[in-house]
């Protein structure tokens, strides 16, 4: 097996991307967004962490946190997250016969992808990125159209303006 290495800064801003198991057509997330809000209130009552920014898709999401001082462990908020969310769900997934034999459920991928910010600049960007998901993926024109972000937060701070790649017109996924 793999030996996944993290890199972990103590009070550091992470990026993450989060997927469900079943990305094709699947609109969970959205569809229970009431769960995951109340699953990651719950842990942020436990394990405290800043929420910077967030974009909720239908079967994945991002978002930036920014953990305390002296702490880095972001994989211990994720996973209750995540097993608070499944266990308010009905059984009606598929599950493998690995993930029957290890008592897992079939809605998330095992992993999670995160990025530690390293700048402004790489903050900015990964702000920009998450919040024009919706928009990137078709679901929205306007990126202030998309309920589960929190763009219009940032737009209440002056951050962003309200038609803000409203047309969809820029690149930001750096030409990749």
């Amino acid at each position: 097996m793999p030996d996944y290495r993290r890199y972990r800064i103590p009070g550091g801003c992470y990026f993450f991307t989060v997927n469900l198991l079943q990305r094709h057509g699947n609109e969970l997330l959205t569809r229970e967004i009431a769960l995951l809000r109340d699953a990651v209130r719950h842990v942020r009552k436990i394990h405290p962490f800043h929420i910077d920014g967030w974009v909720v898709m239908p079967e994945h999401m991002h978002c930036v946190w920014t953990l305390p001082a002296a702490d880095d462990d972001f994989s211990g908020r994720w996973r209750p997250i995540k097993a608070i969310f499944s266990r308010n769900l009905s059984h009606n997934e598929y599950q493998s016969p690995v993930r029957q034999a290890r008592g897992e459920r079939g809605i998330w991928q095992r992993r999670f992808w995160e990025h530690a910010i390293r700048d402004d600049r790489d903050y900015a960007a990964h702000m920009d990125y998450l919040h024009f998901n919706p928009v990137k993926h078709g679901h929205v024109k306007r990126v202030a159209d998309w309920p589960y972000s929190s763009f219009m937060r940032w737009v209440d701070k002056g951050v962003y303006p309200i038609d803000w790649c409203g047309g969809g017109d820029i690149d930001v996924d750096g030409g990749e």
